[in-house]
């Protein structure tokens, strides 16, 4: 705790459990993006976030090509990037949709990851870039993500595979339970740290109430933000795992962070899929932090939770 002789940083319980190169990690990031910057405009939120994603960006992979597009809808357009391989045909195709609370991020922010998905797997990836809170509230973001998924399933003939990376996984998931008996539906979704609206009660959330990067105050910070008046945590758009039904949804695979507060929404999700007769797997990766995709360059532990990612996707995509 912090002015204990033994812990000078005042990092608790995780000074010793995380990897030192996990430590630099979450300091550079408190560094670019610190805790109290929630207290600022949304505004200076984002650029802040944003000129922090542009430091982490690590570049695209050698073969892979992009294209922005629009998604049009009655009402506006949604920007999309569309990544390919320059060098072979893809088998499956990706709809990616990135984190950031459901306020931050857009297509920018993850477009390094999204490239590395795409060399990775040999797969198409399309990234949407969906409305954010507070100026759009719940549905706006789930609408913006369902609709980008219908516009491929429309364009494409190739097998989907939905992916969200924390507020995108619920978003992934969101769609997936929609979307189970759309002609085109899914093939697979993977789903990563995703924040699912389970029971606050359970296991994580209370363990890790005060993990870095990510807290609870963090997570009630968010869902307030997005919350239209009235909004109610059962509406399975909004929250996942409130969904009655689970029967029906593709072959899942979901990845957490043991540091994290939203570890037994995985767990959660992945019963609540499994008893229902369906196809799912959890997995924990242990002493990682929410975000740790960004460390992936500089912390072995997040390079081999990323490897393992994109294993994941290839294998949803190639219907194993």
């Amino acid at each position: 705790m912090a002015g204990d002789p033994s812990d000078p940083a005042g990092r608790g319980k995780y000074a010793a459990l995380l990897d030192p190169e996990l430590w630099d990690y979450i300091d550079t990031v408190n560094g670019w993006y610190p805790p109290e910057i929630a207290a600022s405009p949304i505004a200076e939120q984002r650029a802040v976030y944003n000129r922090m994603c542009v430091a982490f960006h690590q570049g695209r992979p050698q073969g892979v090509s992009i294209s922005d597009g629009l998604v049009a809808t009655a009402a506006h357009t949604i920007p999309v990037r569309r990544y390919r391989m320059a060098d072979k045909p893809a088998a499956a195709i990706v709809v990616y949709y990135h984190g950031g609370g459901f306020v931050l991020g857009d297509l920018d922010s993850h477009d390094d990851i999204c490239a590395e998905i795409c060399a990775g797997t040999g797969f198409e990836v399309v990234s949407a870039d969906y409305r954010l809170a507070p100026e759009c509230l719940h549905p706006a973001s789930f609408d913006d993500a369902l609709a980008v998924f219908e516009w491929v399933a429309a364009t494409s003939a190739l097998p989907i595979v939905l992916c969200g990376e924390s507020a995108g996984g619920n978003l992934a998931a969101a769609v997936a339970h929609v979307t189970r008996h759309h002609p085109r539906h899914a093939i697979g979704q993977m789903l990563i740290y995703p924040g699912l609206g389970g029971d606050e009660t359970r296991r994580s959330y209370v363990e890790h109430a005060e993990a870095p990067l990510l807290s609870f105050a963090d997570i009630d910070f968010y869902r307030r933000i997005r919350s239209a008046p009235g909004q109610s945590l059962d509406d399975p758009t909004f929250s996942p795992l409130r969904d009655r039904d689970f029967s029906g949804l593709p072959p899942t695979v979901i990845v957490t962070a043991e540091c994290d507060p939203l570890s037994s929404d995985g767990e959660a999700y992945r019963d609540s899929i499994v008893d229902a007769g369906g196809c799912a797997s959890w997995r924990d990766e242990p002493r990682l932090v929410h975000s740790f995709l960004r460390a992936r360059r500089t912390v072995p532990r997040a390079a081999e939770a990323f490897a393992r990612i994109i294993a994941n996707i290839g294998a949803l995509g190639a219907g194993r």
